[in-house]
């Protein structure tokens, strides 16, 4: 196999010492050498250099200031540092912030510092195959993702074609002609639909550019509540609303956001309870809204409330997907907002939210 060329730039105020690396390891590198910070500017425009050589103590400007100078332009060459002087000060803040990769102390030694360059390199492929990979998966991820969703998709119309079914033998009053079988066929539709519906949201979230809106929380909160009050109308919502100015937002976001939340606090609800019931209160201000969704229902175990917001986490009460909360936890963070949890399964679950008003 060929050895890689590994491309060196030299940056030193003294002419001798351009001279004296050149010499010395122009055999193993591809040697650039400049006399000073500019003149280094210049190759780094033109040339892909992997490792960068400066001396401390130049005129105009000193190592460490030139390589946090270039760190965020020519993030990928490694940085080394000479120095003819120890200014343990400098040195502690150029490795901290990582602008320089190791100092070595002039006069060199040879051996020293050819073992340093070809670290270096090591150290320099290692962060672009890193990248690499990184865009590599991230390719996958995403084709997953729209394959995912496609799916998904194209799912729901045969199911929704399946639910409609069940709808009319309802309307013709034959539902229960074949004992449990319609309402077995019922339970698993709707089942099925949750999951479709918690993956076309994950994927949405994930996708969606945030777009600023109003937001007219009343009309969002109650369109909610009747779209998933459906499944148990024994349910009671008590809505305390205070809006007395624009509230702007990312719409599709809060919407899943409260969705989720509203549809967990009516399937959670107790069996045996007489007066089941959520709390929504929202106050809305110039920074933000507070939104505060409390329920009556089993609530959580206090060694799961660190665990609810994790991908797929279920309880043993928990009969969903295991998306839900992942999700709301998702969309907040892509608009910035938060949300905190208490629970107790003798009185039930409130959820905090913060999101801003975006003006």
């Amino acid at each position: 196999m060929n050895t890689p060329t590994v491309r060196v730039l030299y940056i030193d105020d003294e002419e001798n010492n351009l001279h004296a690396f050149k010499a010395g390891f122009r055999r193993q590198y591809e040697i650039y050498t400049a006399i000073s910070a500019a003149e280094g500017l210049k190759i780094l425009e033109n040339v892909p250099v992997h490792v960068i050589i400066a001396d401390q103590k130049m005129p105009q400007t000193t190592g460490v200031e030139f390589f946090k100078s270039i760190i965020e332009t020519y993030p990928d060459p490694i940085r080394i540092l000479l120095t003819g002087y120890t200014d343990i000060e400098a040195l502690a803040d150029a490795i901290n912030h990582g602008d320089i990769y190791r100092y070595i102390t002039k006069p060199w030694n040879d051996l020293e510092l050819h073992n340093s360059i070809k670290n270096a390199y090591d150290a320099y492929k290692s962060k672009i195959d890193l990248r690499n990979k990184i865009i590599e998966l991230e390719k996958t991820n995403d084709e997953l993702n729209r394959f995912i969703y496609s799916i998904s998709h194209e799912l729901r119309a045969p199911l929704v074609s399946a639910m409609g079914i069940v709808n009319l033998v309802k309307m013709e009053g034959l539902f229960n002609s074949s004992g449990e079988y319609w309402g077995l066929i019922e339970t698993c539709s709707n089942k099925l639909d949750y999951y479709i519906q918690k993956t076309l949201q994950y994927y949405k979230n994930n996708k969606t550019v945030a777009k600023h809106t109003p937001v007219d929380f009343t009309k969002l909160i109650n369109e909610l509540i009747e779209l998933y009050s459906y499944t148990d109308r024994d349910t009671h919502f008590h809505v305390n609303i205070k809006q007395n100015i624009p509230f702007y937002g990312d719409v599709f976001r809060i919407e899943v956001i409260l969705g989720n939340l509203i549809s967990n606090a009516i399937k959670y609800q107790k069996e045996d309870e007489k007066n089941k019931k959520v709390d929504i209160n929202v106050d809305v201000n110039q920074a933000s809204v507070e939104i505060t969704i409390a329920d009556n229902g089993m609530g959580i175990l206090n060694e799961h409330l660190e665990k609810i917001f994790t991908q797929f986490f279920k309880s043993k009460i928990n009969h969903g997907s295991g998306l839900g909360l992942f999700i709301v936890k998702e969309a907040l963070n892509k608009i910035n907002g938060k949300i905190s949890v208490s629970s107790d399964t003798a009185v039930g679950t409130t959820f905090k939210i913060t999101i801003p008003n975006v003006k």
